[in-house]
């Protein structure tokens, strides 16, 4: 099989590590890719967004599945445009992202699914907005589009609130607000691989949004995950992914957008059972990173039949052990990440259960350097989460940049 994989950051760059295993697999190109993947396949220079450009790329290659990484060129309708072209292709068009890319959708989706979630507010004047952020006090605020990851604060007091409905109105992002209201408990990631009906599991995961230790600080793209995570296991997380993720699959449908790609639901544990935070309509990064290394069976298959609607099974994937990764970001990260900083210890051998995951480098010369915020995800896998996570942080601590950063508490509490 001839693929296609778009997209240019750790997660990627964990897809194509796991893809290229596959006895099923011919070759593979990566657009645009990145340093890490550029070791794995071949990348071409095209831009994820551009329809246009992914189709002709895809044509010339005699490309037999296209595999979207991230959430923007969805949005941008590239997975439209391949279905159109008679393309196989592993990712929804422009009307399922709308799960993702519009937290407001989302929610309309969600009371028309029965999908449980938090009472919600929705607002197009900021004005409006903050004045019943302020009232409201302690509530958790979300810039209505993409805004990767950086487009909900939870505040726990009125001025807060009304500050973050402010700075994220002047986001992109923000021209529609939402004020939600706070719910309690731990919070998971249900991934699930779909066929527009049917759906197969991959093992609950949990990631570290927060910068710090502790889950102080601001919020990122995430710090860390590990996999699988115990907290739903079995039946219960059967009955979750029964509550979350099949009602929304059938009401996309219904709508006329069958959802063919990964749908990802970030749940709460809360004392009344699991509730919806948010829908993202890819896989998760940097929770992709250690569930590829746990993914105990071949995934091109998998991923082929659910861009075809044929999906033969519904078994949760075989999974091997637990994996824990890290993210090391660059100094400033997430308001003014750093670039340019060389990067040194990265020649330590890689083996089936180590994976140093690439997203924001770049080679110059013979130099690996910082090119954005989150720069690598260290990966371990073992029998437990206890010895992967030693391993993990065993591999990071020889990697070293100017202002390199990375939380200590990763599945710390696992």
């Amino acid at each position: 099989m001839r693929v296609l994989l778009l997209g240019s950051g750790a997660r990627e760059h964990a897809l194509a590590w796991k893809l290229s295993q596959s006895p099923s697999l011919t070759k593979l190109w990566a657009a645009p890719g990145n340093v890490g993947i550029a070791a794995l396949c071949e990348c071409v220079a095209v831009d994820p967004c551009a329809p246009d450009e992914v189709v002709a790329c895809a044509k010339r290659l005699a490309i037999d599945l296209v595999v979207v990484g991230p959430e923007a060129p969805l949005m941008e309708g590239t997975a439209d445009a391949l279905r159109a072209a008679g393309i196989d292709t592993f990712g929804p068009g422009r009307a399922g992202a709308r799960i993702e890319g519009s937290k407001a959708f989302a929610k309309e989706v969600m009371a028309a699914a029965g999908v449980p979630t938090a009472r919600a507010e929705i607002f197009t004047d900021v004005a409006a907005a903050a004045a019943r952020a302020r009232a409201w006090g302690a509530v958790v605020v979300k810039a209505d589009g993409l805004a990767a990851g950086k487009g909900v604060v939870v505040a726990d007091s009125g001025a807060d609130a009304e500050a973050a409905v402010r700075s994220l109105a002047e986001l992109p992002a923000g021209k529609t607000i939402l004020l939600e209201e706070r719910l309690s408990g731990p919070e998971v990631s249900l991934i699930a691989l779909c066929d527009g009906e049917r759906y197969r599991l991959l093992p609950l995961a949990q990631d570290h949004k927060r910068l710090l230790d502790g889950d102080l600080g601001p919020n990122t793209g995430g710090m860390g995950a590990f996999a699988p995570c115990s907290l739903l296991e079995g039946q219960d997380l059967a009955r979750a992914a029964a509550a979350t993720i099949a009602p929304v699959l059938s009401e996309l449908a219904r709508r006329g957008a069958p959802f063919r790609g990964a749908l990802y639901a970030g749940l709460m544990l809360t004392a009344g059972g699991p509730m919806v935070l948010e829908y993202n309509a890819r896989l998760g990064d940097p929770e992709t990173q250690p569930l590829m290394m746990v993914v105990d069976e071949d995934l091109l298959p998998v991923l082929r039949a659910c861009a075809r609607g044929r999906l033969p099974s519904v078994d949760p994937l075989r999974t091997r052990g637990a994996a824990v990764g890290v993210v090391l970001a660059s100094r400033g990260y997430p308001q003014a990440p750093s670039t340019g900083d060389a990067i040194a210890g990265l020649n330590a051998a890689a083996s089936a259960d180590l994976q140093v995951f690439h997203a924001g480098t770049k080679r110059v010369g013979a130099e690996i350097v910082t090119a954005g915020g989150r720069v690598l995800t260290v990966c371990a896998r073992a029998a437990t989460v206890a010895a992967a996570r030693s391993a993990a942080y065993a591999a990071a601590a020889p990697i070293a940049f100017a202002g390199r950063h990375y939380r200590k508490d990763v599945a710390a509490h696992a």
